[in-house]
């Protein structure tokens, strides 16, 4: 049997149990629930380095859905499990001290994990790209379901997604047969730099556990990011005496240096294959129209989805700088002579899922099922990191869409557009064949026919099969989720 006809054949067993329907039923049942998590979560500020409060108030919620192994890591990840019924209860008397977050009082005691049991890791990001003191109290629309606030679909509605799938498990009473790692995670958003998932990859206990990663990013549910974007992000600072723009002329002025690099920066021939960008986001420096700076700064991204084309194009960068400030510094033109100063402030790896990847068959045997199409895409999300590790990992919208995505504007509605793309070529999905053989047999819930409200359609992403010894041992994976209409995302993955 080929890989895609098993996934297939996998995901039509699925859809036909009866716990699977008592998930859906829980989540049409409770929308007003999902709703109102996602209003109170949105009303809490989690701007870049600052998500503690947003962290406590998901580690409530996991306790209260009855997670497992509830904790807070070094990093600021909430996590909580959803364990095999042999395995749910925790124990904490072999503690990892290293793990434990004295700061804070939401770090309970962390399990010593066994390390040969994999888990699934299904994750949304907790921090917004708006700085504290941002106002962000939501505003409903009359006689509308949207809602408008900053980081209401990046990431209210990933994390939102989150919690109904911890939900909707609980209720349906399923186990499944390894755990699934929930995590609230920090720093994804611009100078974060995943370090959330960089913890959770290459310090955390669950480093060398986890089998497979799901992210939950923004809106939409026809596109899933299977393409990491690599990214190399850089604070340049030029300075110098500074002085009177009158009594200290000829001194070397720090802007004029740096904007002079920077010229040189934008003449620079980038590929198209592989694409790559350079961006220069931000520049500050100087103190009022008469002074001669003591600084300027810049900051640069540069992005490519080729490792090798981004450390070429930061080396061009960084030699384009040097030319510049050397002449300045040998010839003493100004004492002291400027000084150059270049900073990494993000380092995002690019990878790539690989088109044979059980994830992706299984992907494709739930857009089947559910006579749905997936794009695939490319993007910056918090996959980067276990794809570049060679896990299998994607990122997904959490359903609905959105708009304004960065901006104070910033919207949601857990309805999908009304101009969804074509289907798949004809095609009865089996449920709907056997609906008509069969009147007593409910069809799988939450499929195309509810179309006018809003859903979250559990249809079980996964079931990656790792073969140990002569067993096949199924990974239970994580949601697809997709709310009302199919169509097109307003996914923000660019990062």
């Amino acid at each position: 049997m080929t890989p895609t006809s098993s996934a297939q054949r996998r995901i039509s067993r699925l859809a036909t149990l009866t716990a699977v329907h008592r998930a859906f039923h829980w989540l049409h049942l409770h929308q007003l629930q999902l709703r109102q998590w996602q209003l109170e979560l949105v009303r809490i500020p989690a701007p870049p380095f600052g998500e503690s409060t947003r962290a406590a108030w998901f580690f409530d919620r996991f306790h209260q859905l009855g997670l497992t192994n509830i904790h807070q890591d070094d990093a600021g990840n909430v996590l909580g499990e959803l364990a095999p019924a042999e395995t749910e209860q925790p124990t904490i008397q072999n503690a990892r001290q290293s793990e434990r977050n004295a700061k804070s009082p939401y770090s309970s005691v962390i399990p010593d994990l066994p390390g040969n049991i994999p888990c699934i890791l299904l994750s949304a990001h907790l921090d917004t790209v708006f700085p504290a003191n941002t106002p962000i109290e939501p505003v409903e629309e009359k006689d509308s379901p949207r809602i408008h606030a900053p980081g209401i679909c990046d990431n209210g509605a990933g994390l939102t997604g989150l919690l109904s799938i911890a939900a909707a498990l609980r209720h349906a009473n399923i186990t499944p047969p390894i755990p699934i790692l929930f995590a609230a995670n920090v720093g994804e958003e611009g100078e974060g730099d995943l370090r959330g998932m960089r913890h959770l990859f290459e310090r955390g206990p669950y480093r060398t556990r986890i089998a497979a990663a799901i992210a939950l990013e923004g809106s939409g549910n026809s596109a899933v990011v299977t393409r990491a974007l690599g990214s190399l992000r850089f604070r340049v600072t030029i300075t110098g005496p500074g002085g009177h723009s009158w009594t200290d002329a000829g001194t070397l002025n720090p802007i004029l240096l740096l904007s002079h690099a920077l010229t040189e920066i934008a003449t620079l021939k980038l590929p198209t294959d592989p694409p790559t960008t350079i961006n220069v986001g931000h520049i500050s420096g100087g103190t009022s129209i008469n002074s001669i700076p003591e600084s300027a700064t810049a900051l640069l991204d540069i992005r490519s989805t080729d490792p090798t084309q981004l450390v070429s194009t930061a080396t061009a960068i960084h030699q384009i700088f040097e030319a510049v400030i050397t002449p300045a510094t040998t010839q003493k033109i100004t004492n002291p002579p400027p000084k150059l100063q270049i900073e990494t402030i993000g380092n995002r790896p690019a990878a790539e899922l690989p088109d044979d990847s059980p994830l992706l068959h299984t992907l494709r045997a739930v857009d089947r099922h559910l006579n749905l199409r997936t794009e695939l895409r490319l993007g910056s999300t918090d996959a980067n990191i276990p794809l570049s590790r060679g896990i299998p990992a994607i990122a997904i919208g959490a359903g609905g869409q959105g708009g304004g995505i960065h901006t104070l504007q910033e919207w949601y509605d857990p309805h999908q557009p009304r101009n969804r793309p074509p289907p798949h070529p004809p095609h009865t999905p089996r449920h709907h064949r056997d609906h008509r053989r069969n009147p007593h047999r409910k069809p799988l819930e939450g499929s195309l026919r509810n179309k006018d409200r809003k859903r979250a359609a559990l249809s079980l992403v996964g079931a990656i099969k790792q073969t140990v010894g002569d067993e096949d041992l199924t990974l239970a994976v994580a949601f697809k989720i997709s709310y009302g209409k199919t169509g097109p995302a307003s996914l923000n993955i660019l990062g």
